[in-house]
């Protein structure tokens, strides 16, 4: 079960480098340069996203061990939309900032599950054996 073609684990690749590019360019520059206010707002989610950043360049060496990343990405994406997003959207209550957070938001929902391996995962998160707790 552990065989995943060649072609998805560079696809997997391809995605873990989209990601880090996508993380670096959106919060790089303000993690560099900002204020004070920008600081105490957006600091700790600015130093979260830099983090998911640098943690996706392991997935280039190691696709497999690295889905919990993106299976983390893919639930807390659809997490936002279902809480957040969406009944914003459906009150008619979008300000352009949630606008295009709703945007981000819903194409790693769409494409994060043509990117993952969902044979491996269920094999290995879902019927595999657990470790032992002692």
């Amino acid at each position: 079960m552990n065989d995943v073609p060649l072609w998805r684990l560079n696809l997997l690749r391809a995605f873990y480098v989209l990601i880090t590019v996508g993380l670096a360019v959106t919060w790089g520059p303000g993690m560099m340069v900002h204020t004070d206010a920008w600081a105490q707002r957006q600091g700790v989610l600015g130093s979260l996203m830099i983090a998911v950043s640098v943690v996706s360049l392991l997935g280039l060496r190691y696709p497999l061990q690295m889905l919990p990343l993106l299976m983390w990405e893919l639930t807390w994406k659809t997490i936002w939309i279902l809480v957040i997003g969406g009944p914003l959207w459906l009150n008619g209550a979008l300000t352009p900032g949630v606008e295009a957070n709703l945007l981000a938001c819903a194409m790693g929902v769409v494409l994060t599950p043509l990117v993952l391996p969902w044979r491996y995962i269920v094999h290995h998160y879902f019927r595999k054996p657990a470790e032992r707790w002692r």
